[in-house]
Formats: structure tokens, sequence, C-alpha cells
């Protein structure tokens, strides 16, 4: 799709479909043909409620007005449904150029949530598909109308959608399309943007590091694991400035649970268990493309996590890189063993604010849903700072607590902690807890996105990979700058 911006109105653009916000109690920014667009507002058959759409002809065009609600509830996250919902709309009815009006007296930031929400919603995985069961229009161009200059402003926009789309099609890829070495490769490409340096370790090098709990997830497979290794450093002659930016990744290609097997049912789904590093490597691609004038480490622990003869087993004692010894209790809790290497090596290479991306428990999604993710972490300084970066682009967040009485639940009587404790209780703070105890001195919050990486319904990510996390780290990377 190419994304354009114009200061014309929509009605002297070569678009053959027009979308128009309708905001409570103002209508909408302007109106063609005697008022035929604000008389469909009077009859009530165009609403403010959010998303509503009708749809209507006039000035030679095809004009879909979607409501937005109150100007209080103006938003991003308002914009990138009501976008999305628009495009589908506008995919129906056979739209080959889009144009969006931007509504009168906003700031630049709902232009770019307008671009976020079409190119997402654009968004289709349809690699093994033969030919689809029913033919989609593609929309070929998006126009974006305002009465001032936005092309940085659309430009911008286009480069963090397209990376969170990038993320989204390493998540729906399947496990035999998407191993360790794919992730790998990855993140190679990722070498040849401006500033970008990209480290692969296989099993050789992650045994010598002494990273004891993530060899002994990946033991099982056949698939060798792969400890990646990003570092960005600022470019176009911008000084980097703030402090450095790590970011750690999960990434278990697919999770059988391994010993201590998963139920069949939904297990397909375990693809989804490497969104968080699909996140990371979304989100450096961004910032880098962005030139963000920022330093980033970036550590991506991929691996699968498969029963074997040569898988670990539930009892095993297995010691982390910074010396700390983890009785397994059960092998199914294995993306804390990833990330406790992980985090570490962040913290060795320099990280000095420090941010974990996992789809870790399924406590989470009993506790959240699907509408925020989990926050954790002793800083309260930091978690703010990535709390507010997931306010501004709508990936909400909520924090849960850390107390040294859920850190005794790890007790072990054979090594220095358990990776799990039996009991189901407070299940993703005790995960936390437990990789607290590889962070060093660093101010860290940990994201568990297990109930918002994918399926979440929302109108530009309905089904599959959401890129979760892709957004919320470039603009933190962007706060780091101010």
């Amino acid at each position: 799709m190419v994304i354009r911006s114009t200061t014309a109105l929509p009605a002297d653009s070569d678009a053959d479909t027009v979308v128009l916000g309708v905001l409570a109690d103002e209508g909408i920014a302007h109106d063609v043909d005697d008022g035929v667009l604000q008389g469909l507002i009077d009859a009530g058959e165009a609403k403010s409620k959010h998303p509503h759409l009708a749809v209507t002809h006039a000035a030679g065009k095809r004009w879909i007005l979607v409501g937005l609600g109150a100007r209080s509830e103006l938003d991003g996250e308002n914009l990138r449904i009501a976008a999305g919902t628009a495009l589908g709309r506008a995919r129906d009815l056979g739209t080959q150029r889009l144009c969006w009006e931007m509504p009168h007296k906003v700031g630049p930031e709902i232009a770019a949530a307008i671009v976020e929400g079409t190119l997402l919603s654009a968004y289709r995985y349809d690699r093994f598909k033969a030919a689809p069961k029913e033919k989609l229009v593609d929309v070929d161009e998006l126009i974006v109308s305002a009465h001032h200059d936005l092309s940085s402003v659309v430009a911008e926009a286009q480069i963090v959608a397209r990376a969170v789309n990038s993320a989204r099609d390493l998540q729906n890829a399947p496990p035999n399309e998407c191993a360790p070495r794919h992730l790998a490769d990855a993140a190679r490409r990722l070498a040849k943007l401006d500033g970008v340096s990209v480290e692969i370790e296989g099993m050789s090098e992650i045994e010598a590091r002494g990273m004891g709990a993530f060899e002994a997830v990946a033991q099982g497979s056949h698939e060798e694991a792969r400890l990646i290794t990003l570092r960005y450093d600022g470019v176009g002659g911008s000084e980097s400035r703030g402090p450095v930016l790590g970011l750690v990744g999960k990434a278990v290609t697919f999770d059988s649970g391994g010993i201590s097997i998963k139920n069949a049912n939904k297990m397909s789904e375990m693809k989804f268990d490497m969104s968080g590093g699909a996140a990371v490597l979304g989100a450096v691609e961004a910032i880098a493309r962005l030139a963000l004038p920022v330093r980033v480490v970036a550590v991506v622990g991929a691996t699968e996590n498969m029963p074997s003869g040569h898988a670990m087993r539930p009892g095993d004692v297995v010691r982390a890189s910074n010396g700390v010894t983890i009785e397994v209790i059960n092998t199914d809790a294995e993306g804390r063993l990833v990330l406790a290497d992980c985090l570490a090596h962040a913290v060795s290479e320099g990280a000095e604010r420090l941010v974990d991306i996992a789809t870790l428990t399924g406590s989470i999604i009993t506790a959240l849903g699907n509408t925020h993710a989990g926050i954790i972490g002793g800083d309260d300084d930091w978690v703010a700072a990535v709390t507010a970066a997931g306010t501004a682009t709508g990936e909400l967040v909520w924090r849960l607590p850390l107390h040294p009485e859920y850190a005794k639940a790890l007790d072990s009587d054979t090594a220095d902690l358990m990776n799990v404790n039996e009991s189901r209780k407070a299940g993703s703070i005790v995960a936390a807890e437990f990789l607290q105890r590889f962070t060093g001195d660093v101010p860290w919050a940990h994201l568990d996105i297990a109930g918002t990486a994918w399926g979440t319904g929302k109108a530009y990510a309905p089904t599959g990979g959401t890129g979760w996390g892709v957004r919320l780290f470039v603009e933190l990377a962007r706060s780091l700058d101010d």
C-alpha cells in the first residue's frame, strides 16, 4: 500500500472513497453537495458512536462516515480501531484509493494512528494458501488529508507499522518454518540497517558462556538453539544519548512443555511462544529505520522446548551464567530459564535500563485477559516509563507487585531456587520474582504478554499474532531521547 499526505480537501483528491470522522456534538470537518453528509447525521443514519459506520455517495465519491465518540475520547487507539474498521468496509466496497480526512484541532499522533490502524488492518498472512476462499480487494493507496504538512509523521508511522507486521510474520509462521535458525536469519537481515550489528551464537557458545539454564531447555530438541545479540548505536550524525536500553525477548519457537508435556488441546498455538523475541526484532527494525539517537542492546533467546531422551527432567539442577543454581520442578516453566541467562547477558553487555517481554504465564490471562499485559518491576520510575509508553501506543499494561513473600515460593532444599512452585498461586508474580534474580542492579521491568500476543480480536489485528510490544518499545526508545 502506498501512503502519502496532502493538504488538499478530500473532495479534490483522486481517491474513490473518503473517510470522515463524526465527533459527538461536532459533526464532521466539512461537508459537500449542500450538506448531504450532515443530513445523514441529522437523520440518525450516521452516528458518532465509536466505531459506527455509514456509507453514502456525494460529489462523485463514496463517503464512509465513522463514529469517533466525544472529542475527550479521541486518542490514538480510538483512531487505530476506527481506521481498521473503515478499511474493512472500504475493502468490501472495492476501494482502490482511500482518503482519510483528519479531524480538526488534533495533534500529529492522530495521523500516525490512522496510518498504523490502516496498515495493521491491511495485514494478512496467506503465505501457505494455494488460493484464498474469496478474493480480497487490496486498497492500493491511502491519502491522509490535513490542513498542514504531515509527510514526516506519515513516513514514521509507516516504518513502525511495517515493523509490527514484520514481527507478525514471524509469529504467524508455522514452527517448522520459524525454528531458531529462521529467527537468526531474520536478525541477520537487520544487520543491513545503519547502526545495527548482530551476533549469532549456537549451542557450543551458549555452553561456553555457562548459560546452563538456557542450555537445559534447548538440549531436548534437534533444532539448535540460537543466542541472538543485536546492538544499535544511533545514526545520522546524531550523538547517541541517554541510558543504554536493554530489550530481552523470549523466543521459544515451539513449546511442547518438554517432559512435563502440555495437553494436546490448542498445543498448535505454542508456535506463538516466540512472540517476545519477535517483538524485540521488530522494535530494533523500527528504531534503526527511524534513526533514533539512542543506544540499544537486544537479546533474543531462541529455542524449542521438546521432550526426548536428551531433554531436561523434573528434578534436574542447572546453573545459570550468573552462578545461580536452579532446581527444575516443571519443564513447562522453561521460558524463565531462557530469560534468566538472556537477562544476565544483557546486563553484561551494558544494558542500563532493562525490559524483558515474554508469553510467560497462563496466570496473566486469568488475571488480565486480552486487554492488558502484566508489568512487574522493582524500580517505580522505570515501570512508570514503560507503562506510559504503552498508554501512548494503546498497548496497555497493568502493574502487579513484587514482594519478598512471593519469592519464598521459590525456595529449594536442593538449589538456590526452584524454577516454579507447584502451587498455582500468584503464578505471574512468582515468575517475575524468579527473573529478578538475574537482572543485577539495573532498573528492570518484565512484560508478560501471554494474553495480548495473539488472538485479541481487535479491529486492526483480529486473528493471529499482534506484534504486541513493538510500538511500545519504539515509544520507550523515543522517551529516552527526551
